[in-house]
């Protein structure tokens, strides 16, 4: 069988720390699973969307909206742990990993994903990354900022602000916030699925730092728009608020 260009899996579980199934979270009447399924499914580079759950009342929303949905291991400690189990029964040269949190994502920023891949045969993973438009954002440990060389590779994920300016009073010029959406070509994604957990990623609690400490490239694309993360009750709130809603 030959294999897929790109796949898009979108990791759902139903169990979540601060946000117990959020991925049925209701938002403007359309459960948030499904929203991200509807993005996904408008960029044109993607041959397939899936959603990989491990729950059936996930399952049965994405298949009553006419979406494809995979069952897979309740196992699982991450997404990428998800989405690997996805490639050994979904063949494609490369995945996207999109978070089922990121109900209103831009389509294009999955196609520019696809698009740095083609570009280079070299390159194992991207990501995607916005402007820091504040302090508060700068300093909040739950924003993961990025640092990039010269080519546009990462040097740096953390939770702290970085880069930090040290005769600066705010954020640093050129601050960036990471957006937890990744593109791995199929190889990659089998060896990164198997290594062991980092040094810095135990520290920072960040599993792209995983790809760093083992010498891989991790090429930073700039996202078309900062995409709205629900990842607490009062995240959903104001998903709920948004002129989108209706769509």
């Amino acid at each position: 069988m030959e294999a897929a260009p790109v796949i898009a899996v979108i990791p759902a579980r139903y169990a979540s720390t601060r946000l117990p199934a959020k991925a049925l979270a209701d938002i403007g009447g359309v459960p948030m699973v499904v929203r991200v399924w509807r993005q996904a499914c408008e960029a044109r580079s993607i041959a397939r969307v899936i959603v990989a759950t491990d729950d059936e009342r996930i399952a049965a929303a994405v298949r009553a909206a006419g979406g494809e949905a995979m069952m897979t291991s309740p196992t699982h400690q991450s997404g990428t742990d998800r989405i690997a189990e996805v490639a050994r029964a979904a063949a494609a040269e490369v995945y996207l990993n999109v978070q089922g949190d990121l109900a209103f994502f831009a389509p294009q920023d999955l196609d520019n994903l696809a698009a740095a891949m083609a570009a280079d045969p070299a390159l194992d993973m991207a990501t995607l990354a916005t402007p820091i438009t504040g302090a508060e954002e700068w300093r909040n440990p739950n924003v993961v900022k990025v640092v990039c060389g010269a080519s546009g590779d990462a040097l740096y994920f953390s939770r702290s602000p970085i880069p930090f300016g040290r005769d600066l009073e705010g954020v640093a010029p050129g601050a960036l916030r990471h957006i937890g959406v990744y593109a791995y070509r199929r190889a990659f994604l089998m060896r990164f699925a198997a290594m062991e957990a980092g040094r810095l990623e135990k520290i920072e609690k960040l599993e792209q730092l995983r790809a760093l400490e083992n010498g891989y490239r991790i090429r930073v694309v700039a996202s078309v728009r900062p995409p709205v993360e629900v990842d607490t009750a009062a995240d959903l709130e104001r998903a709920r608020r948004l002129k989108w809603v209706g769509g």
